[in-house]
């Protein structure tokens, strides 16, 4: 079996080689457009892959006014996947939002996902987030940061979902509007924790999966709208320090 290489980095030392491949991954792996891609933009078509450029890249997924960080898998010295997260304070607490998490179509259910996200995680961390439409990146996200889907707590969501989307420095995140019965109780469509990013990507996929998430355990986060992405927002697992871990006996 080959043996996976995590590579790391942080805002300059990102190179333009590593967007490049950023980019290749992302655009052959993310997904298509739904039958609303004119939604989002009039040039986009139903079928057509999603796809971004490596200017965009940096400037929405790694904006320059944040403290970024940038993660990739490598196995057998080709590139199976990637993360991008900025950072920002607010309330005196330190968000590591993660921006986009991809892995290659080849290699998905292995895992690849968690080890990416945990190669994000800083002990400095006090919060962390992700919007995304695929239930399998919240999934990912809620192993990573903390112990599970078991471990999302609500009132968590609620408490900080408005101020820290405000405050980022990420556009789409601070554009994002929230939806659900979380934040509208009189909210009848099935969204319980849920952002309107006009994103209007195929959710044939994603609804697949989340059937499957359903059938095994409690989904918290409540349907997947058309447009729409799931929130997930995660306070930090404290990483035992060396003073306080027990002592032999």
């Amino acid at each position: 079996m080959s043996a996976n290489r995590l590579e790391q980095y942080n805002g300059a030392d990102i190179s333009e080689d590593v967007l490049e491949e950023a980019v290749h991954v992302f655009n052959e792996n993310y997904g298509v457009w739904g039958e609303d891609a004119a939604k989002t933009s009039r040039n986009l078509k139903p079928g057509d892959r999603v796809k971004l450029s490596k200017d965009r890249l940096r400037r929405e997924y790694l904006p320059p006014s944040a403290d970024c960080s940038f993660v990739r898998v490598l196995t057998d010295k080709r590139v199976v996947g990637h993360a991008c997260a900025c950072r920002w304070i607010c309330n005196n607490k330190t968000v590591c939002w993660v921006t986009q998490l991809v892995v290659h179509r080849d290699y998905r259910k292995r895992g690849i996902a968690i080890v990416l996200l945990d190669g994000l995680r800083r002990d400095s961390d006090d919060i962390y987030g992700i919007m995304s439409s695929h239930p399998a990146a919240c999934l990912a996200a809620a192993r990573a940061f903390s112990t599970g889907l078991q471990s999302v707590q609500m009132e968590v969501i609620l408490d900080y979902a408005k101020v820290v989307i405000e405050a980022s420095p990420a556009r789409y995140v601070r554009d994002a509007t929230l939806r659900g019965s979380l934040f509208q109780p009189n909210d009848v469509t099935g969204a319980v924790s849920s952002v309107d990013t006009n994103f209007w990507v195929n959710h044939t996929e994603p609804l697949a999966a989340l059937a499957s998430v359903r059938g095994v355990s409690d989904w918290p986060l409540g349907d997947l709208l058309d447009g729409h992405e799931f929130l997930l927002i995660l306070e930090a697992k404290q990483r035992m320090s060396l003073e306080n871990a027990p002592h032999p006996a």
